[in-house]
C-alpha cells in the first residue's frame, strides 16, 4: 500500500511538473515578442505628441500588432525566427504584423523629451553629402512623408556602403525588405497624429524633429 501511495504521489508530481513545463513553453511561445519599454513617460513628448496619442498608439496599436504576430507565427517556420527575418521573408498577415512591430519599435525608440537639434559625426556627414545640408534633408523627408498616399511610413535608410536615401513605404512596409538598413521612420498612419493634428500631416511631421533622439538614430548607422 505504501509503495502504491508513493508511486501515485510520484505520478501526481510528475503530472504537475509536466503541466508547468507545458504552461511555461506556451508562455514562451506566446510571449516571444514583447512591448518594448519606453525610455520616457507617456506625457514626456508633449506638446509634439500628446499623452493620449502615446497611450493609444504605443499601448494599444503596437501591443495589438505584437499579440497578433505572436499568435500568427505559432506552428510556422517563423516561430523561432528573429523579427527582421520574419519581415524579410514573410507575407500576408504575418508580414503586416511583423512589419508594424519592427516599424513601431524603431519609431518609439527614436524619440526623447531632450531630443531635437541635428545629428553629428558620420551620419551628419552622410546627410550633408547626399542633400547638401540638414535643412534640405528635413524638407525632402517631410515632403516625402506628406506625399505618402493613405497609410504608410517615410524612412531614412542606408545601403551597405553607408549611402543614405529616403524611401516611402505603404502600410507596414520597411526598407529592410529592399536590402537597406532603416535608421529613422516617421509614421504617417492617421492614428499617429490625428488626435493632436487632425488632418495636418505635414505639421505633425515638421514638429517631430523637435523630439528626435539623434544618438539613437546614429547608433543604427
Amino acid at each position: 500500500m505504501l509503495f502504491t501511495c508513493i508511486m501515485l504521489s510520484g505520478l501526481i508530481i510528475s503530472s504537475v511538473n509536466a503541466q508547468n513545463i507545458n504552461n511555461n513553453n506556451q508562455k514562451t511561445r506566446t510571449m516571444k515578442f514583447e512591448l518594448p519599454k519606453l525610455p520616457y513617460a507617456t506625457n514626456a513628448l508633449e506638446p509634439v505628441i500628446g499623452q493620449q496619442t502615446i497611450e493609444l498608439h504605443y499601448g494599444k496599436h503596437l501591443q495589438t500588432y505584437i499579440t497578433n504576430l505572436n499568435n500568427l507565427i505559432q506552428g510556422t517556420k517563423f516561430e523561432n525566427a528573429d523579427l527582421e527575418t520574419i519581415v524579410k521573408e514573410s507575407d500576408g498577415a504575418i508580414f503586416n504584423n511583423a512589419g508594424q512591430t519592427l516599424n513601431h519599435n524603431i519609431y518609439f525608440l527614436s524619440f526623447s523629451p531632450n531630443g531635437g537639434g541635428e545629428p553629428k559625426g558620420k551620419l551628419a556627414e552622410a546627410i550633408n553629402a547626399e542633400w547638401g545640408s540638414f535643412e534640405n534633408f528635413k524638407k525632402e523627408f517631410v515632403t516625402a512623408g506628406t506625399g505618402v498616399f493613405g497609410s504608410g511610413w517615410v524612412w531614412l535608410a542606408k545601403d551597405n556602403a553607408g549611402k543614405l536615401q529616403i524611401t516611402k513605404e505603404p502600410n507596414a512596409g520597411n526598407p529592410i525588405t529592399k536590402g537597406l538598413t532603416p535608421l529613422l521612420g516617421f509614421d504617417v498612419w492617421e492614428h499617429a497624429y490625428y488626435l493632436d493634428y487632425q488632418n495636418r500631416r505635414a505639421d505633425h511631421l515638421a514638429e517631430l524633429w523637435k523630439i528626435i533622439d539623434w544618438n539613437a538614430v546614429e547608433a543604427r548607422y
